[in-house]
């Protein structure tokens, strides 16, 4: 639909400069240029570490990253009373969950874009609420439009109306719209069942082979929950956990459109195909969560997923941590026993401390902040080792008007649709397009026709854009970390892979490409640096099978403790994974305060 050209005009020619400069960089330092100052600005102002305290030299806890799941751990650890400080290396809190003005006046969730996972005892005990979090609720929450012959093409609409989405689903199947409450509700029990593990740390292998009944039962109390919770469904709990989700999905449904939607949530971030076996488990991991007690559901954060992260940081401030920016660790200090005693800033400022949470990555953690020579040999083999494979680039767009699709063509007025609220689905006909664009990534390729999420959150929360205009975040893979043949991820590789997602959205949304103000590309080697992700790959590491549980980050070591004595880790890499979870925090801080209690009833 056209907006007002004179505007337009004019906001395209103000930021074509900026706009070659955003590209230029795609994160190499996200506006370089034009927009620096402005993006700056903005950052500084999110960035507010709700504290007026200087750095002191001495805490009891120091946690290195001030990421969400370090935010979570830092207000338990305070709330407890052990005098917290969080270190921050960017210029803005919240790791991968925050909200950045890359394009003038377009303020981006610039790399996780959705809330859903975030624990809801985390909501309640930090009082999140209270602290200015307000979470814009999608239904429906789900958009795949289809591209075929046909006038118009027909499309996939589903939300948390059952009678609605069977109504949808009945246009490509009747025995599926019958199947599908019943494929909801199976899901529905396995996720129940996993919940229990998700809220405490895996059970203590080590444990089991010591102590009275009692005790070697209570570390196993989580995982018999989950066995009882199953009970008969064990065996296709089983299955769900270790087959492709296209052999889960072909035994629930006949209609590639159907599945090929359903199974997006399975690959999603994964270097992996529905063929792959355990991609089952990764769906599992997007349909754990809720929202306002609605299971499974997704939504956006109100001023974009940096709002989320302050509302921490105040939780955590409030009750008395100290949260600082732009402080980079270098290292983490040892004593001579080889017990952790605090953290090197780059500047040379030591900070002493009792006890190191960090919620950096398992590789940086252990293979650039501790020195190797106080980890055993092995454990440092299995951190080398870890499957880092990401598939994903991040592309963030300023658009000057509200894409509009075939298959929902837009009112004359342009204001939103209920789709336009959706996680869009694009190039999802069938599973096979999703197999095969993997398999070109796979030979080191970008993919041809890539897998598409498109969110347009500024149709729920306005105020990310200037009046008419939209912010579009596009989750796309698959596309390596390591291109085919030697070839980098330079400016020209970037730029013709964001046009061919362009040219993929324009098919189903003529119009699309010529409302473009700015955008923002993202690939898995700019994630790693920027937000320190390693491999560019959003869980810290894939979350298979043989990377879960027991073995994240590595077998022996998946309980936050690490092979240094008052070293912890609190971030995505540990148990249960990936995702704007607080899991990881939240229960890395009950060890961290578990073992601080012992060690006083020892002393």
């Amino acid at each position: 639909m056209p907006g007002n050209p004179m505007r337009s005009t004019a906001m395209k020619a103000k930021s074509r400069s900026y706009q070659h400069s955003v590209e230029m960089s795609a994160g190499l330092c996200a506006g370089l240029g034009a927009g620096c100052a402005a993006h700056r600005l903005w950052g500084q102002r999110l960035a507010h570490s709700r504290t007026t305290e200087k750095l002191q030299r001495e805490y009891d806890a120091v946690v290195i990253g001030a990421g969400h799941n370090g935010l979570v751990a830092a207000a338990y650890l305070q709330q407890a009373g052990l005098r917290t400080a969080v270190l921050e290396k960017r210029h803005v809190l919240g790791g991968a969950a925050v909200t950045e003005e890359i394009v003038p006046g377009f303020k981006f969730s610039r790399a996780s874009y959705l809330l859903s996972l975030l624990r809801p005892q985390i909501y309640a005990e930090l009082e999140l609420q209270r602290h200015g979090l307000r979470v814009l609720p999608r239904d429906p929450y789900s958009f795949t439009p289809l591209l075929e012959d046909r006038s118009p093409p027909r499309s996939l609409l589903m939300g948390h109306d059952m009678a609605q989405t069977q109504q949808q689903i009945a246009q490509f199947s009747q025995k599926d719209a019958q199947a599908y409450p019943k494929y909801e509700a199976f899901m529905g029990c396995l996720v129940s069942a996993i919940n229990p593990l998700l809220d405490a740390p895996p059970a203590d292998t080590a444990a089991l082979g010591q102590g009275s009944l009692l005790q070697r039962l209570r570390a196993l109390w989580p995982l018999l929950q989950t066995g009882l919770a199953v009970g008969r469904q064990l065996p296709h709990f089983y299955e769900v956990l270790t087959a492709p989700i296209s052999k889960i999905l072909d035994h629930w449904f006949e209609s590639e459109p159907l599945k090929a939607t359903l199974a997006t949530d399975a690959v999603i971030g994964a270097m992996s195909s529905p063929h792959t076996p355990g991609s089952g488990y990764v769906l599992l991991h997007h349909v754990m969560g809720e929202l306002e007690g609605q299971r499974g559901a997704w939504g956006y954060v109100a001023g974009g997923m940096g709002a989320l992260s302050q509302s921490i940081a105040r939780a955590a401030a409030t009750r008395g941590a100290h949260i600082f920016t732009e402080k980079a660790v270098c290292r983490v200090l040892l004593g001579t026993d080889g017990q952790a005693q605090g953290i090197v800033l780059q500047d040379g400022t030591e900070v002493r401390s009792k006890v190191v949470l960090s919620n950096a990555s398992p590789q940086i953690t252990f293979l650039e902040l501790t020195p190797k020579e106080q980890l055993p040999e092995d454990f440092v083999r299995r951190i080398q080792q870890l499957d880092t494979r990401s598939p994903v680039t991040k592309i963030n767009v300023a658009v000057d008007q509200l894409p509009s699709f075939l298959a929902a063509p837009n009112t004359h007025d342009s204001r939103p649709l209920p789709h336009h609220c959706c996680s869009i689905h694009l190039n999802c006909e069938n599973t096979h397009l999703l197999h095969q664009a993997y398999t070109e990534a796979a030979h080191g390729h970008p993919s041809s026709r890539p897998m598409i999420e498109l969110c347009i959150p500024s149709a729920l929360d306005p105020g990310l854009a200037p009046p008419g205009c939209h912010v579009v975040s596009l989750f796309t893979q698959y596309t390596p970390y390591e291109l085919a043949g030697g070839q980098l991820w330079d400016e020209k590789t970037r730029n013709a892979y964001a046009d061919t997602v362009f040219d993929c959205i324009e098919a189903y949304a003529p119009g699309f490409k010529a409302s473009v103000i700015g955008r923002d590309i993202l690939t898995p080697p700019d994630l790693e640096r920027i937000f320190g992700l390693p491999g560019g790959n959003i869980f810290h590491g894939g979350m298979s099978l043989d990377q879960l549980y027991f073995t994240r980050p590595a077998p022996s070591y998946s309980t936050y403790q690490t092979p240094v004595p008052g070293l912890y880790l609190c971030g995505s890499g540990a148990h249960p994974g990936g995702g704007v979870m607080g899991a990881a925090g939240r229960n890395a801080a009950q060890v961290v305060l578990r073992d601080f209690r012992r060690l006083r009833w020892r002393q």
